[in-house]
């Protein structure tokens, strides 16, 4: 690879969490009012009235243990009032910038769970914080805020309505006015699935977005050596850049480039996976990624709004104890030893979710796609859980009964709030084997 196309290599490694917030976010607000798919404009609350399932397209790998209340931030030209109303169970907002990389926990297992109301402020802030308000500086003019408040089951649903019926956000003009929220607007191009969107964008199109959203959306401090390096091939707030240094046969290598990232970036950052057993999770710097580009990218392709770890894991298994890739043609068991369910602090709990191989929800007959520390589990003699996954229903067993598909699959254990065991490897993960 000559100088110029390492260059776009890095340019593109670099960019890609910024390009995919922001498509995340163009597809997320797209449209005027808050709907029931669950988009609303920028600044206001789309509330999810229901759990993930099988159609949902907005994000991978989403979780079915918490409804998502979330906001798309634009602080371009106003602050945010936020307000979080005081709650007794899990419920926790976690504000990520323009970069994917997370800026403030809020809630449960972040600075407090009683009721209070925050100012989000952008880059070009310099008005006075009202009296009791508390500032949250984000350095980017967009961000991200998704929130999770755990659903124990679904009668719990109303439980949750009216907690998301206190929670408020308005911009500060409008909070000091009393005016009305703006309406947003519906733009048929900004339809589709961000990571596909992202992933089809040529050269010149991918980099002159790129260009135009670093303006308001500064890179970090630290990030300055990288920018002057990416400056010489036109990558830079405000640049311009010209697809002709990219030579003969740029759209073929353009496509392979992208096409590997994923392959290339998981082999580079093996490192930063925390292996237990069949097991691995993105360990720290994970959502606090400073100048770890290759592996911010590579979460931003995978795992998008990640948590720290201290705030929760995301255990990935695509094999059983063997190594074998796991296959939805067999059969497995998943063994947890009496006394070693996964651990957690106070609020917290766990949840193993099945994907197929595209990294969402795999459809079947009982609509289920997880089992939890809240799932009513029929115990062996000796206090221990066997957990079927398998395509079809084992007889007898429907209440440990995990549904795949009969393609290629992977499992997430998720654990929130986990205990010091479950990071420095001294608990063991379950026993994944074929039946």
């Amino acid at each position: 690879m000559n100088d110029v196309w390492e260059r776009i290599y890095k340019a593109y490694v670099f960019s890609f969490p910024l390009m995919i917030m922001d498509a995340t976010m163009r597809v997320s607000t797209n449209t005027e009012e808050p709907d029931s798919s669950g988009k609303a404009p920028a600044n206001r609350w789309m509330h999810a009235k229901e759990l993930a399932n099988a159609s949902f397209r907005q994000v991978v790998t989403p979780n079915v243990d918490t409804i998502y209340s979330q906001i798309f931030i634009d602080l371009r030209n106003d602050a945010l009032v936020l307000h979080k109303p005081a709650v007794s169970r899990y419920v926790m907002l976690q504000i990520m910038d323009a970069w994917s990389d997370t800026v403030a926990v809020l809630g449960t297992g972040g600075d407090t769970d009683d009721e209070k109301t925050y100012l989000l402020t952008g880059p070009g802030f310099c008005g006075d914080i009202p009296d009791g308000m508390t500032q949250v500086r984000i350095l980017t003019s967009i961000a991200w805020l998704l929130g999770r408040v755990i659903c124990f089951d679904p009668e719990d649903m109303d439980n949750i309505y009216r907690i998301q019926e206190k929670m408020e956000a308005k911009p500060l003009s409008v909070w000091k006015s009393g005016g009305e929220l703006l309406k947003g607007k519906y733009d048929p191009e900004n339809e589709g699935t961000p990571i596909r969107m992202v992933f089809s964008m040529g050269p010149a199109e991918y980099f002159d977005r790129v260009n135009q959203l670093m303006i308001d959306n500064p890179p970090y401090a630290e990030d300055e050596p990288v920018l002057k390096e990416l400056a010489q091939i036109g990558v830079g707030a405000g640049m311009t850049f010209d697809p002709r240094i990219l030579g003969e046969d740029a759209g073929e290598k353009w496509k392979r480039m992208v096409g590997g990232l994923a392959a290339e970036l998981t082999a580079k950052n093996a490192g930063f996976m925390v292996k237990n057993k069949s097991f691995q999770f993105f360990g720290a710097p994970i959502s606090r990624f400073k100048t770890e580009y290759e592996y911010r990218c590579l979460v931003a392709i995978g795992g998008f709004g990640a948590n720290p770890v201290d705030v929760a894991v995301y255990m990935k298994s695509g094999a059983d104890d063997t190594g074998a890739a796991l296959s939805g043609r067999n059969r497995y068991v998943m063994h947890i030893d009496a006394g070693k369910m996964p651990p957690f602090k106070e609020k917290g709990f766990w949840s193993i979710t099945a994907y197929n191989d595209d990294d969402f929800l795999i459809d079947n007959p009982i609509d289920r796609y997880s089992v939890s520390n809240r799932t009513p589990f029929e115990k062996n003699e000796d206090g221990s859980v066997d957990i079927y996954i398998q395509r079809d229903e084992p007889e007898g067993h429907i209440s440990n009964w995990l549904p795949v598909s009969d393609e290629g699959f992977h499992l997430f254990l998720r654990i929130y709030r986990p205990e010091d065991p479950v990071l420095d490897g001294t608990w063991a993960a379950p026993s994944i084997n074929i039946r």
